[in-house]
């Protein structure tokens, strides 16, 4: 189910492996995104021929707030021949002072070129039309003609070239679906659950052991990175001076003994996204779970069913994020993950819509307790607004992650008390939220040009 062009749905077969990436904070969009984009132009310009000098343009959200997402920083190490999945975090302070010393870089890590970040040109106010996250790159060899090629961030660390169809799969999966309906009507005919069905799908493109062994690999850096998040202290970077607080809240937490007490669990809970989305803010290593700006919550709420939970089987945990998958795909397909487009409800609510179905599934509910589950995730997530201050993924970003987790196990207990039965259905609230999307102000859509993003600064 890959996302087309802003406008477009499209329903190919999608993977957990699509879904799922490990890479580098603070953005899926803004970071991850251009980062792909770059190397892949890096390759494309060396494959033409020697270039003496390459350039970028960015328009919509990335210019708007590309600065404080690190956009021109991933640019960089794009170019140089780095991908989100590989480069150290701790290492690219220093990978970007060799290249503002050197006032050049190597291309695709092949062949040094004439660099600056004035190569770099954030064009504020100017949209393209294909979609709200879009940059040009041009590649100049001085005895021909230049090599330029735009790239769209779609969400979730997606890229699109332009002129090129999306990539769709011409693998035909045992179970394809294109909304919960039909995912819901290929459990009542097959007698399987929603996990079931994904892993039956998932065994046309690799064997069984290796998807396992992918989901447990998200799941450790899930938690790696809870635990990163409750040891490191400090200030985020960026200029709002924002005091990371996890590790105080470890600490007071550790210190009031066993986790008993109801309101102990709701603190562990937010504990667990806000130590994510910080380490997500100061350019750590996170899962884009569906995107970065909302990589919190699913890590949290399986925290919360692996801690506090007795009955937590690590298939529990394989089931988990399964199901969330499934969930996933139908907002690639049906609406979108990019708050660029659709504004946070795609980010937010759709990671709050995805970890209640994974709970659901994880504590052993129905299919149809599951979809409930997901569709009031996003029901009250509609309409979320995409605002941060600054541009950086800090306010509100950090907090709403811990909302959207507890709200997501919130949904799940309540759907558990229903038989499944309820008024409006997932696809309905997926539909609906791809129409708000379409109608919200882009002031309100990553842009930091409303909202909180302007009136927090002119208090």
């Amino acid at each position: 189910m890959n996302v087309g062009f802003a406008g477009q749905r499209s329903f190919a077969p999608l993977s957990v492996v699509d879904l799922f990436s490990i890479g580098i904070g603070p953005s899926s969009s803004h970071t991850v995104g251009p980062m792909r984009a770059a190397h892949a132009f890096a390759e494309l310009a060396l494959d033409a021929g020697t270039p003496v000098s390459v350039a970028c343009d960015l328009y919509g959200s990335l210019a708007l707030t590309g600065k404080g997402h690190g956009t021109d920083t991933a640019l960089m190490l794009g170019l140089s021949g780095w991908l989100p999945e590989d480069v150290d975090p701790a290492a690219i302070a220093a990978l970007i002072t060799a290249i503002r010393d050197a006032k050049a870089l190597r291309l695709a890590n092949k062949r040094s070129v004439p660099f600056c970040e004035k190569d770099i040109k954030f064009h504020k106010g100017k949209f393209l039309p294909e979609h709200a996250n879009a940059m040009r790159f041009v590649a100049r060899y001085g005895d021909r003609a230049d090599l330029e090629q735009t790239y769209y961030s779609i969400g979730g660390g997606a890229i699109l070239a332009k002129g090129q169809p999306p990539q769709v799969s011409n693998t035909a999966v045992k179970y394809p679906f294109s909304s919960a309906a039909e995912l819901l009507a290929i459990g009542r005919q097959t007698g399987l659950s929603i996990a079931d069905i994904l892993w039956a799908n998932e065994e046309v493109w690799r064997p069984r052991a290796e998807t396992v062994a992918f989901l447990d690999k998200v799941r450790a850096a899930m938690m790696a990175c809870i635990d990163a998040g409750c040891r490191s202290e400090g200030v985020l970077p960026g200029g709002l001076k924002v005091h990371r607080r996890a590790k105080n809240l470890h600490e007071k937490l550790l210190a009031r003994g066993p986790r008993v007490e109801p309101s102990q669990v709701f603190e562990w809970v937010s504990l667990y996204a806000l130590s994510v989305n910080e380490e997500n803010a100061a350019g750590g290593r996170v899962v884009t779970a569906p995107t970065n700006g909302a990589a919190g919550i699913l890590p949290a709420v399986l925290k919360y069913y692996e801690a506090f939970v007795g009955s937590a089987t690590v298939e529990g945990s394989r089931t988990f994020l399964m199901t969330a998958s499934a969930v996933g795909f139908l907002y690639r397909g049906r609406a979108s993950i990019s708050a660029a487009e659709v504004g946070c409800q795609g980010e937010v609510g759709v990671a709050c819509s995805m970890a209640a179905a994974g709970l659901v599934a994880a504590l052993g509910g129905s299919n149809e307790q599951i979809e409930n589950a997901a569709e009031m995730g996003m029901e009250h997530n509609l309409g979320l607004t995409c605002d941060p201050i600054g541009g950086l993924v800090q306010i509100p970003c950090i907090e709403r992650n811990t909302m959207g987790a507890v709200k997501a196990i919130n949904a799940a207990y309540l759907a558990l008390q229903g038989d499944g039965k309820h008024i409006v259905s997932l696809d309905a609230v997926i539909e609906t939220m791809w129409q708000t999307g379409k109608d919200m102000r882009s002031k309100y859509k990553e842009t930091s040009l409303g909202g909180l993003a302007v009136n927090v600064v002119e208090c």
